[in-house]
């Protein structure tokens, strides 16, 4: 073994160990705010396979195109990292408060909803440059882009969804839903925005096709997070200030189950058949079984994790 060699092995043990090995399908990343890290959870096994240090207060993680992407409101920065290794690629400046995220299917964008300007901006992922920008409602939060080129932005302060068409970047309807909207997440056909409603403990369901509400459903206490299963057919609520996930049966709207998890539940992600729930609190990712809808896991993270996201497709 030459001495390059050499130092490159005790770097990736010991400097970048989540670059050691690519990422597969059936990989969670999950960011940890005061931990200041991502942990890369492989879901075969349900363990933490590496954890690396990025820069202070990550809030999101995103993922498109081979990449990952986290937001640092009070750094006002934005870290790219290669969804393939895992390693930190560039940090890009932004001259906000970037909080949710959402990047293109070809890699070409990143769509950053500022939250203390009020507005979405569009940026290259290589250099960092603000492309545009659209004004949105107060505190946008979650921000997710459909197959067509819709964006959606939960407006907080605003109670209701900006609905952005993504290539003009332009503002072209607004949604009324609950108090406080948080969470975004579209149902596998995309023809269903699902929205939780932090401060009227509820979910606001969307047709996306006219834009209108559809149903508001009663969850628990401080929904945080929101996701879908592949199949469509449940919808999984966190419910930060109960310690639970609300399950969801798609078609009837009913509740289908209630699962004590981790303290201070925020972000949520399905991977096959499970759910992985990031626990602010308690520092843990919770497992959940959408067959048996139980608990069958926590997994110890860094300190604070709030935000993850599934890695569904070999990335090798």
């Amino acid at each position: 073994m030459t001495v390059l060699t050499l130092r490159l092995a005790l770097a990736c043990l010991f400097a970048y160990p989540l670059a050691c090995a690519p990422a597969r399908a059936g990989t969670v990343f999950v960011a940890s705010q005061q931990g200041a890290s991502l942990t890369r959870i492989e879901t075969a096994g349900d363990a933490v396979h590496a954890t690396t240090a990025v820069a202070a207060a990550p809030a999101t993680v995103a993922a498109g195109a081979g990449r990952l992407y986290l937001s640092h409101p009070d750094g006002r920065a934005i870290t790219v990292l290669d969804a393939v290794s895992g390693g930190v690629l560039r940090r890009l400046p932004y001259a906000g408060q970037a909080f949710g995220l959402a990047a293109s299917a070809d890699g070409r964008s990143v769509y950053v909803g500022d939250w203390s300007a009020d507005r979405v901006s569009r940026l290259s992922p290589e250099t960092g440059v603000v492309e545009a920008t659209v004004a949105v409602g107060r505190d946008p939060a979650g921000v997710v882009l459909d197959r067509r080129g819709r964006l959606y932005v939960a407006d907080r302060e605003s109670r209701q969804v900006s609905v952005v068409d993504a290539e003009r970047m332009e503002r072209i309807a607004t949604v009324a839903v609950g108090e406080a909207p948080f969470a975004l997440a579209l149902s596998p056909a995309e023809d269903r925005l699902y929205v939780a409603n932090v401060r009227s403990n509820d979910l606001s369901v969307i047709d996306t096709g006219n834009l209108r509400v559809l149903a508001t459903v009663p969850v628990g206490a401080m929904p945080y997070g929101v996701a879908v299963s592949p199949d469509g057919g449940r919808i999984l609520v966190t419910n930060q200030h109960a310690g639970t996930v609300s399950v969801l049966d798609a078609r009837t709207l009913r509740l289908a189950a209630t699962v004590p998890v981790g303290r201070y539940p925020e972000g949520v992600a399905v991977s096959g058949g499970r759910a992985y729930v990031a626990n602010w609190f308690s520092d843990d990712v919770s497992v959940i079984d959408l067959a048996t809808l139980e608990e069958t896991a926590r997994i110890p993270v860094a300190e604070g994790p709030r935000s993850l996201v599934a890695a569904q497709e070999t990335v090798r």
